[in-house]
């Protein structure tokens, strides 16, 4: 599987996605969208990752991206999976870690993506094997961090480079100040784009610009956001990621839980709202965590565009 290549759309290939963030705010544009999926475990997850893929061609993202599995067939699976998207007609950011893995494994994952076309990579130090509750600890061959990982993807080739930023403070350290100086760490080594973990309070978003922006670091920071289908996804998903979820939402989910197709729409209802209020408050793009699946995805990017209320 992962065979079924969609009609080229040159309206999104070409530039960079530095360039067409930089290009959209000086002409302004509008802003950018972007879905992220995950590498599919088996032939039932690869077909739904096709069928997800040609669902929301019809939307015409600016980029799309898969997350990275740093071990044996996890990784396999992530090329496999970057490299189905490459073929597509969608801008495609290749994720890379350097969670448990050695220098030679990291550079040698760079060149399989530059060997399929892959030009742009987002750069995170990931989570250790275990899960996010497993204290960091460096490969004896390996990186640090997420800073000398995007300067060693910045010297195997001409890549564009992203990295993830927190709007909620990093669970490992609890320190948004810091957060924010690693993110222009990260920029001073190479990095041209930011996307944010997953959040559900506007506020923190831009707290998390203006941060940044006392540093005097001007990086485009794309907003990542979750749509609801499942309460107990998303409150996994946030306990997992840090993310803090505010009792207003919390409770809008709860009210309507025993009703599966109810908590999709409220789902949808939120993260539509928290779209536009990102929007209309500057945020350059937005990103939406997919799950490889595209209904959720569809309903609120296709509600956006209709209403253009940013």
């Amino acid at each position: 599987m992962l065979d079924t290549v969609l009609p080229a759309d040159p309206a999104t290939s070409g530039v960079s996605l530095a360039g067409l963030l930089a290009d959209r705010a000086a002409r302004g544009d509008g802003p950018v969208f972007g879905f992220e999926f995950f590498p599919p475990r088996d032939e039932d997850g690869s077909r739904l990752l096709e069928r997800s893929v040609a669902a929301l061609e019809p939307l015409h993202p600016d980029f799309v991206s898969v997350t990275y599995g740093a071990n044996g067939s996890n990784r396999d699976r992530t090329l496999a999976a970057t490299k189905f998207m490459a073929a597509t007609p969608f801008r495609t950011v290749g994720h890379l870690t350097c969670a448990a893995q050695s220098r030679d494994g990291i550079s040698a994952t760079i060149d399989a993506y530059a060997e399929a076309g892959i030009t742009h990579i987002l750069a995170v130090r990931g989570d250790m094997p275990g899960g996010p509750g497993v204290p960091w600890q460096q490969h004896p061959e390996g990186l640090a961090n997420a800073t000398e990982l995007v300067r060693l993807v910045k010297s195997r080739g001409d890549f564009c480079v992203g990295v993830a930023a927190f709007p909620d403070p990093h669970p490992s350290t609890a320190d948004p100040d810091l957060d924010a100086r690693i993110l222009v760490d990260k920029v001073g080594a190479g990095a041209e784009f930011a996307i944010t973990q997953l959040f559900f309070r506007a506020d923190d978003y831009f707290a998390l610009v203006d941060r940044v922006r006392a540093l005097g670091c001007d990086v485009p920071i794309i907003a990542g956001i979750m749509p609801v289908t499942s309460v107990n996804q998303v409150t996994k998903f946030a306990q997992l990621s840090g993310a803090e979820m505010p009792t207003v939402v919390s409770d809008r989910l709860h009210a309507v839980a025993g009703d599966a197709d109810a908590v999709r729409e409220v789902g949808a209802e939120i993260a539509t709202e928290l779209a536009v209020e990102l929007l209309r408050g500057g945020a350059p793009g937005l990103q939406f965590f997919t799950q490889n699946r595209s209904v959720a995805t569809r309903e609120i990017l296709a509600r956006l565009l209709e209403s253009r209320r940013w």
